[in-house]
């Protein structure tokens, strides 16, 4: 980048910031909500929650059929991808 540009465009560089720092998050909730480790770890705490009975058996298999339906999505992403 040139130093007129440079001078020109400066104003915007707020802008450009914020829109980076956004990037940054999505990129970090992605690979939260799609991380086979991250929601293999959520399977396992939610069994613990099912054992110390904190939770029924109706909301375990909701909860259980929602994670596994995300964990095999990622995984079906993650093999598309190699």
């Amino acid at each position: 980048m040139g130093l007129l540009t440079g001078l020109l465009t400066f104003p915007l560089a707020p802008v450009r910031g914020v829109i980076w720092v956004a990037e940054k998050v999505n990129e970090a909730a992605d690979r939260q909500l799609h991380d086979p480790a991250v929601l293999r770890a959520q399977l396992v705490a939610l069994n613990q929650e099912l054992e110390d009975g904190n939770i029924s058996q109706e909301e375990f298999e909701r909860e259980e059929e929602r994670l596994l339906d995300r964990l095999h999505e990622a995984t079906c992403a993650r093999n598309e991808r190699r």
